[in-house]
């Protein structure tokens, strides 16, 4: 835990899906830069593991449960994904369900957490929004339904920095293949999707997007809104 600087002391940010791999890792960058965080995930036991751990590795630190809270400084929306046992499918193959479902776990969230708190940073003339897309927006045949969402969220992130500037900034990382898993053990589809393609030639660890997570919402990208940041080993998705 030593080595971090204190770059959200004194600030509120709550951190939607928590108890993910992405989201493990960010809440505990941000509370190990002193941020007072909030805690939220679809899991209460593996949420209730997380606090657990992160009180365990900074005892002074402030972690809750979402619920019933005042203003906040900061929100990272990093719930996303796709429901289901089968990954991949093509269009023919995905009914009305899958589609629904697919928008209505990236996207609606976002959408509610934002309206929610987004006019009252903006009221109070500050706060940061860091939102998670992913490379696959550029578009995927197998997966049309999860791409078209996180392009959305590219959109999306992009209207709400115009909707609340200048007084809160608004951006979203778009990561690669994220695991914690040894190389041998990747998926082969993942290992031709993102590893093969990435400079880097290597997935990505879940502390990398945390740390370019941390960045945007810390006042050293305080020039920086409206924008997308591939945290991807070195692709460089594209509309």
């Amino acid at each position: 835990m030593d080595g971090f600087g204190r770059r959200f002391a004194g600030s509120r940010i709550l951190v939607t899906g928590a108890a993910g791999l992405i989201g493990r890792a960010t809440a505990q960058r941000l509370t190990m830069e002193g941020a007072d965080l909030i805690i939220c995930d679809i899991s209460e036991r593996r949420l209730a593991a997380v606090k657990a751990d992160l009180l365990a590795a900074a005892p002074g630190c402030t972690v809750g449960a979402a619920g019933r809270f005042g203003p906040i400084d900061g929100l990272v929306n990093l719930v996303g994904g796709l429901r289901g046992s089968k990954l991949y499918a093509h269009l023919a193959e995905i009914d009305e369900e899958r589609w629904n479902g697919t928008f209505e776990l990236n996207l609606k969230g976002i959408y509610r957490l934002v309206r929610a708190f987004g006019p009252q940073m903006h009221a109070r003339g500050r706060g940061v929004i860091v939102n998670t897309a992913s490379v696959a927006y550029d578009g995927d045949p197998d997966q049309p339904e999860y791409s078209a969402a996180k392009a959305a969220i590219v959109s999306l992130t992009r209207s709400f920095a115009k909707e609340f500037a200048p007084h809160v900034r608004v951006n979203c990382v778009a990561p690669g293949f994220v695991t914690d898993l040894p190389p041998a053990e990747i998926d082969a589809v993942f290992r031709q999707k993102y590893v093969d393609r990435a400079l880097l030639g290597r997935a990505g660890q879940p502390a990398e997007i945390a740390a370019a997570i941390a960045f945007l919402a810390s006042d050293d990208a305080s020039f920086i809104t409206g924008t997308t940041l591939p945290v991807a080993g070195g692709i460089w998705p594209s509309l």
